[in-house]
């Protein structure tokens, strides 16, 4: 990939679900101008679901790499890089299809790619200059998404403990923990580690001066 100083940085954050990587993702954001960085999260890009019955939304296994619809989320980094702006989809999780409402996005310097499966897939690893795996154990990642699956999306215990134990597990140790062997950093215990998060901002604040310094 040719680099050149136009070139937005491209910053994957990868993890299991509970992991922290969407609060690890949120922190390096918070370190920067945010008129030049940039937050995508993976889970806008649940592919649509609307032409299903309600009840056949339900099945869908959302752990899995084709519930995503990568083809769109691709073709949007390639617009962003080329500095082109783009129309972020959103998903309605109560529903479980696609949203409505699009949000744009205009192109900034850097970018943060967020999401359970994004090194999975080869074309989004290319385009990445960082890529961060976010390495929490288990017990806590469960914890967690029991948590904010009953406080934000409406679901009971029950239902939860039985997605975690019949899909989200096995998923995350088919598709998801292998992905660990493509990350350039691993980050223990998510967005408690503050001394990695510190240091994940300077790294990227370096990149983005080598690349600055290398068209002088």
């Amino acid at each position: 990939m040719t680099i050149n100083q136009n070139r937005p940085v491209i910053i994957g954050v990868a993890g299991g679900t509970g992991s922290g990587k969407t609060t690890v993702a949120k922190e390096i954001f918070n370190q920067f101008n945010q008129s030049s960085i940039v937050l995508i999260e993976q889970d806008a890009y649940y592919k649509n679901q609307d032409h299903l019955a309600f009840e056949d939304r339900l099945k869908t296994n959302y752990d899995h790499p084709l519930a995503f619809d990568n083809e769109l989320l691709y073709a949007h980094l390639r617009q962003l890089v080329d500095r082109t702006p783009i129309y972020k989809p959103a998903y309605d999780y109560a529903q479980h299809t696609r949203a409505k409402e699009v949000l744009e996005i205009e192109p900034k310097d850097v970018i943060i790619l967020e999401g359970i499966l994004i090194l999975e897939d080869e074309r989004l690893r290319s385009m990445m200059d960082i890529k961060v795996f976010v390495d929490t154990d288990a017990d806590i990642r469960i914890m967690r998404r029991l948590l904010r699956d009953t406080k934000e999306r409406g679901r009971t215990i029950e239902s939860v403990i039985e997605q975690y134990t019949n899909v989200v597990r096995p998923m995350h140790l088919q598709f998801i923990e292998p992905t660990k062997r493509y990350a350039d950093v691993i980050i223990p215990e998510g967005g408690e580690n503050k001394v990695a998060i510190d240091l994940m901002a300077t790294k990227i604040r370096t990149v983005i001066q080598q690349k600055q310094d290398s068209n002088i």
